[in-house]
């Protein structure tokens, strides 16, 4: 592997490309986010309800257009679209060099239907509609939640041409019906007419809350045998989904897509560690191989520029050992399928709950 450049730019070329998983308005206005690009190496960004929330909850960069959206007379809903939408603009101009340059692959800023919706296909799909509209520009991708209830608005969305980042998928069984629904939709979409080559997608699978939800059941069990598993469950799971991607992707016969449709690329999401005993950098140098993404928050970026942890591709060909894991978990009495169950729920709970404290503390300011 070659040694030259900082950190992220070697993980890029061992396939792995770094998004920043936040924004605000001030790393905008700052400068911060295009000196991302133009020095770390970082190639997108993803946004979900809880980032916005955080942004819009501190300091005075939206003051002036809460001020223009009261005095239009705008609802609390409205109001935090029309901020988030203006930041996703802005962010998606930043990064629209990279977007040329990478041809459509990255480039990306992504921006998420209202966790609310997400067990309603149809007013899942009405959103993403209105946010690929209003956005307009033609990096953004719309996040849909990989819940049972907007699988369908997934195909839907790319079948009209949409670039959809699927996210919140936490099981390898769900992974699979999130390919399906990506290839039925790139051929409903070729069928339709749309120039497939530039609809991108990227499944988005989180990591770090796997190893919170197991290691807290394999400390509630105790045994020695129990204990030792900690910690592994999280990285086990994204590399038997790298297994699947491969699987499905990795030969014209397995991907049954249309010519000249992309692949929908594994996006490697909550890495930020939650166990301050583990590296910092576990889920970056333990995910890195090719056709991948990995989003990062600030603090996991900072890391992996600070270290120089990586030992090249750390995905291909870990599949038998991440499933003698998932093996070794089941025998000291770990019921996966119930985590996985969990983790959803949760998932979308946390969302739901960081966007109506938004909408809650908005509706004040408005």
């Amino acid at each position: 592997m070659s040694t030259t450049g900082n950190t992220i730019e070697r993980l890029a070329q061992i396939g792995t490309m770094t998004w920043l998983d936040d924004l605000s308005r001030e790393r905008i206005t700052s400068g911060n986010l295009a000196k991302m690009v133009a020095t770390d190496g970082v190639v997108g960004v993803t946004t979900n309800p809880a980032i916005f929330a955080a942004a819009m909850s501190k300091g005075t960069a939206y003051d002036a257009q809460i001020a223009q959206l009261r005095e239009a007379g705008a609802d609390v809903d409205t109001a935090v679209y029309a901020m988030s939408i203006e930041d996703v603009r802005a962010a998606c101009d930043i990064f629209a060099e990279v977007f040329r340059d990478t041809k459509g692959r990255d480039g990306r800023v992504s921006i998420e239907v209202d966790p609310r919706i997400s067990a309603d296909a149809q007013a899942t799909l009405a959103q993403a509609r209105e946010l690929w509209r209003q956005v307009d520009r033609p990096n953004v991708m719309i996040k849909i939640p990989a819940t049972e209830g907007s699988l369908p608005a997934i195909a839907d969305a790319l079948a009209e041409g949409i670039s959809v980042n699927v996210t919140l998928i936490f099981s390898v069984e769900r992974y699979r019906r999130v390919i399906e629904a990506y290839q039925e939709g790139i051929r409903r979409a070729a069928q339709a007419g749309h120039d497939v080559s530039r609809i991108f997608s990227v499944a988005s699978f989180f990591v770090s809350r796997m190893d919170t939800e197991v290691d807290k059941r394999l400390e509630a069990i105790g045994t020695q045998e129990a204990l030792a598993l900690r910690g592994k469950a999280g990285v086990a799971n994204a590399r038997l989904a790298y297994g699947l991607f491969h699987e499905a992707f990795g030969s014209p016969e397995a991907a049954d897509l249309p010519e000249g449709a992309q692949v929908q690329r594994p996006l490697w999401a909550s890495t930020g560690v939650k166990n301050p005993e583990y590296p910092a950098t576990l889920y970056v140098a333990e995910l890195a191989g090719p056709q991948t993404v990995n989003t990062m928050p600030q603090a996991t970026i900072d890391a992996v520029l600070g270290s120089d942890d990586l030992h090249g591709d750390s995905l291909t060909g870990t599949q038998e050992e991440a499933k003698e894991i998932f093996a070794a978990l089941e025998r000291v009495g770990i019921d996966l399928d119930d985590v996985f169950a969990v983790l959803e729920k949760e998932g979308v709970d946390k969302f739901v709950t960081a966007w109506e404290e938004l909408l809650g503390s908005m509706s004040q300011r408005l």
